[in-house]
């Protein structure tokens, strides 16, 4: 696959200064590397959101369809018998 370059990004002097005091030079680290990574990392942040927002308007469709809908105290009951449950597993 070719490789291409991102948009020249400006930025204040400062700003530049504090990233690349934050770079991690034991691991060879870049301030090109370093960009490349928060671009792949928002990239994955975006996809996951898209996914969940559509799993969800899924899930809002099927509801209304069925008519059986559950409230947020319902929910989060059972969320809490979960955790309690797995925590119960993990650590007795």
């Amino acid at each position: 696959m070719k490789s291409t370059t991102l948009p020249s990004l400006r930025v204040d002097s400062h700003l530049r200064e504090e990233v690349e005091s934050l770079l991690l030079e034991d691991d060879g680290e870049t301030l090109s590397r370093f960009i490349e990574t928060l671009v792949q990392e928002q990239i994955e942040r975006r996809r996951v959101r898209s996914e969940f927002i559509a799993r969800s308007l899924l899930s809002r469709d099927e509801a209304k369809r069925a008519g059986i809908y559950h409230s947020a105290g319902e929910v989060q009951a059972k969320l809490a018998r979960m955790l309690t449950k797995t925590s119960a597993r993990v650590h007795g």
